[in-house]
């Protein structure tokens, strides 16, 4: 029998919780079940296993994630919707560094609890439209979606390693990459005659 008070998103939001004070690889269920207050057992009443557990917190950082960067890029187009995206990006991934890793990580998630979660259709539509703003359509916006996914994983990921030792801060340089990002898109580059793709 369930306990009393302890739901699927309680148990989701314990374990995203976790994620972040510990790193999305410490969230085991016993942990989970200790943070709760309960045994183990109580929590298979709620989520499957494990894997399960780390999909929803996935799915409720995608959720939160993508919220975040609607209201940034809300009503704004070009330069100023990019700029209010990337840091609705950055700023999440530094407060909630375990469950934005689980947005960032191959994590097998249900089907069926996927296609009921808004947040990653959502992140799709908003980059896409954000993206067509420039002028670009496909194979360019996949192309375009690839190379801001991966700016901005990886600022982020040296930044929150250490990885930038140097007198000049972070923000700085956070500025001028978005700064050089909007100017490449505007410029997007024309297709190789030769390119087949």
């Amino acid at each position: 029998m369930a306990r009393a008070g302890l739901t699927t998103e309680r148990v989701t939001l314990a374990g995203a919780e976790l994620a972040d004070e510990a790193g999305l690889d410490q969230v085991t269920m016993a942990r989970v079940a200790r943070r709760l207050g309960v045994k183990d057992a109580s929590l298979y009443s709620h989520v499957r296993n494990l894997a399960e557990l780390r999909g929803r917190i996935a799915l409720l950082a995608a959720d939160e994630k993508t919220l975040r960067i609607a209201e940034a890029t809300a009503g704004r187009a070009g330069r100023d919707a990019l700029i209010g995206y990337a840091n609705a990006w950055r700023d999440y991934a530094h407060q909630y560094p375990g469950r934005y890793l689980a947005t960032q990580t191959p994590i097998r998630i249900d089907p069926e609890l996927a296609a009921r979660a808004p947040g990653p259709r959502r992140a799709v539509e908003l980059t896409y439209g954000m993206l067509r703003g420039y002028g670009l359509a496909e194979p360019d916006l996949t192309d375009a979606v690839r190379l801001l996914r991966s700016t901005f994983h990886g600022f982020v990921a040296l930044e929150t390693a250490g990885g930038f030792a140097h007198e000049r801060t972070p923000e700085e340089s956070w500025g001028r990459a978005l700064d050089a990002l909007h100017s490449l898109l505007l410029h997007w580059p024309a297709p190789d005659e030769g390119d087949t793709t």
